[in-house]
Order: C-alpha cells, then structure tokens, then sequence
C-alpha cells in the first residue's frame, strides 16, 4: 500500500519550479508536484531565510521557537493549496479525457505567493 507521506519530493535542483511558494515573512512553503506509480503526487518543503555573518541571503530547514506558530499556518496553507492542485488536476484529466487526449502533461506551475 502507497502512502502519500511515505514519497520523497522531487529534489530541487532539476531545473523544475514548485508547482507554487507560499511565503509568511522570512518563512517559505515549495510545494512540488511528482509522478509516482499511482499518478502525480504533492510534497512540501519548508524553508527559512536568513542572513550570514556576511550579509549574504541563506535558507535553512531549522526553525526557532517564535517561527512555530507561523510555520504550523504555513503547513496549513500549504495543506489547502495541495488540495486545491490536486482537485485542479482532476479537472484537466476530465478535461483531457472529455478532449480525447491522454497524454501525461507536465505542470511547472510557480504563482510565487
């Protein structure tokens, strides 16, 4: 039995955007879309930008105690937006069906929020 949190997301650096960003100030949400055995799929990765010793923009994965609040939000809105690219990926399959097309369509969608 497959499930959705057992799947890794889609390593970052193959040149492929998040399907959307979520962002709260320094807090960010990439959501990625994959193809696995049973279809596309969605994981959430989550980030925090910060400032080095010399002034250069770094992300880590680690958060302090006052971005936990607004990181479990962040997981919230990020929770929601899967399920609205979910449900939006169902509609285009119905959609491609309904055209005849079965063809398997790549989705690099970035909105950049």
């Amino acid at each position: 039995m497959n499930r959705e949190d057992d799947r890794q997301p889609q390593p970052q650096n193959q040149n492929r955007p998040p399907a959307d960003t979520l962002r709260d100030g320094n807090l960010k949400a990439s959501i990625w879309r994959n193809e696995g055995a049973d279809g596309a799929f969605y994981a959430t990765t989550f980030s925090r930008s910060y400032k080095d010793r010399d002034g250069a923009y770094r992300e880590g994965q680690s958060f302090v105690g006052a971005d936990l609040l607004r990181l479990s939000e962040l997981a919230r809105s990020a929770y929601a937006r899967t399920k609205d690219l979910r449900r939006e990926d169902k509609a285009q399959e119905r959609a491609d069906e309904g055209r005849g097309n079965n063809n398997e369509r790549s989705r690099p969608v970035s909105r950049g929020r």
